[in-house]
């Protein structure tokens, strides 16, 4: 991983002229493919941030940040110290908390602020959705659905199941995992992109009967979602938290018309 950049006041271009300065609030494959994209935009300063909770992120474009801000007064003293334009919000559809802090942030400076959020999966026919509103619905859920589950909500939920003790949980997360965890289970740590065979496959080696995932949205994980329906497994699903309020896009390209609209 790439060590952090100190970041200093606004930037200049080749030839003196000062540049405008772009936050992207990032951690996901969106916040990267956006930070390369504006690569050539040679007026344009773009500096990515990440929380640090990922051990070896892909190395975006540009500038890196590592860390926290301290909430969202810290956040907007950033903005204020480092004069940025205008920041993006492409964190995860579940991060609430930092997109709510940048809502905050952005308000109190009076700067620009764009969510660039991945369209959720769409629900085909043979799938076996149980939509849930959180971790501790998805544990309810569970007793007399199944015994073996594949647990894919991420690490910040696994103590929400802790005290099923008659389930027994392949659990896969990115990083490792300290905290509380079911009586019976077995651990994968592994990042995406996967691949439906690879999912039939895994799901199959350990007789899983019931997938319970967030609503996470995007290619990099959806074959797990093809998997279960292949193999005619129940999804306990967890919704997405509704955005804050603001300008909104689901992808790339939407988001450089409005960078080139109002920060370019």
């Amino acid at each position: 991983m790439p060590a952090a950049h100190a970041v200093g006041q606004a930037g200049r271009n080749a030839n003196g002229v000062d540049l405008s300065r772009l936050l992207i609030l990032g951690g996901t494959a969106e916040a990267v493919a956006l930070a390369r994209a504006l690569s050539d935009w040679h007026d344009l300063d773009v500096i990515t941030s990440l929380a640090g909770r990922t051990r070896s992120p892909a190395p975006p474009s540009g500038s890196l940040r590592i860390g926290g801000f301290g909430g969202p007064d810290g956040l907007a003293t950033f903005l204020r110290n480092e004069s940025i334009d205008a920041v993006i919000d492409a964190t995860h559809p579940f991060a609430e908390q930092i997109s709510e802090n940048s809502l905050a942030a952005a308000t109190a400076t009076d700067i620009h602020r764009l969510q660039l959020v991945r369209p959720p999966w769409e629900k085909r026919q043979g799938d076996r959705w149980l939509e849930v509103s959180d971790a501790a619905d998805a544990a309810k859920t569970l007793p007399g659905l199944a015994s073996r589950v594949f647990l894919t909500s991420g690490h910040q939920n696994l103590e929400a199941f802790a005290d099923l003790d008659d389930i027994w949980f392949l659990i896969r997360t990115i990083e490792p995992f300290g905290g509380r965890l079911p009586r019976h289970f077995s651990c994968l740590t592994a990042r995406g992109p996967f691949d439906e065979a690879g999912e039939i496959a895994l799901l199959k080696e350990h007789r899983i009967d019931a997938l319970v995932t967030k609503a996470s949205g995007g290619s990099s994980t959806y074959a797990k979602i093809a998997a279960a329906r292949r193999l005619g497994l129940p999804v306990v699903m967890i919704r997405r938290p509704e955005p804050p309020p603001g300008a909104l896009v689901s992808d790339i390209d939407a988001a450089l018309v409005w960078i080139r609209q109002v920060v370019a």
